[in-house]
């Protein structure tokens, strides 16, 4: 088990910090019912989504079951990658930040698969994705002369998600940023025929 006490914990801990706040929305507030943290910009809103991270959607009964699957198979494929990552000793901030990917689609997978069926609303792969974390930080208009969205109105940042959607989007970026020093490979210096200095 060495090496893999680390990423554990925290897929654990945040498994069970995504599901208590999923279960305490699901049974403490209606849909669409929202409360604000923080002024106006940290907003706890309950909205449900069929689809993927953020709120969006892919379409359709057989397009619910068939992400239903492809997340089931997404986090087989990491859990793979996680093992291997583990036994290869790779950079720990990769592997934990891996962990963090896997926890999070984990945590949404409990969701989709099973959460119609806890909840009595529909049958095993078509559950819904319960999402609560909305910051609408910046809200205006763009100008008229903004080239499409002229005179429209924005917000930023406007999708409703949860805890396991901001594992993975910490865990995706943190990768992207730190990748040199993650996959950086030390390259030995070997001496052969072809960059020796030839002396008449």
């Amino acid at each position: 088990m060495k090496g893999y006490t680390k990423p554990l914990l925290l897929i654990f801990l945040v498994l069970i910090a995504d599901q208590v706040l999923k279960t305490w929305i699901k049974t403490h507030m209606f849909l669409g019912q929202e409360f604000k943290i923080i002024g106006d910009w940290f907003i706890i809103h309950f909205t449900e989504n069929n689809g993927m991270a953020f709120g969006l959607e892919f379409g359709g009964e057989f397009g619910k079951l068939a992400l239903s699957l492809f997340r089931v198979l997404a986090v087989v494929g990491i859990g793979y990658g996680l093992h291997y990552l583990i036994k290869r000793k790779y950079h720990r901030g990769l592997i934990l930040n891996v962990a963090l990917i896997f926890a999070g689609a984990l945590g949404n997978i409990i969701d989709s698969v099973f959460y119609g069926v806890i909840y009595k609303y529909e049958t095993l792969f078509h559950g819904r994705v319960v999402d609560m974390l909305y910051f609408p930080i910046v809200k205006g208009t763009f100008p008229s002369w903004f080239p499409i969205w002229g005179n429209e109105s924005f917000e930023f940042f406007r999708p409703v998600f949860n805890l396991a959607d901001a594992a993975i989007s910490v865990g995706v970026i943190a990768i992207l940023i730190f990748q040199k020093r993650y996959f950086k490979e030390e390259v030995k210096d070997e001496v052969g025929i072809n960059n020796e200095t030839v002396e008449d």
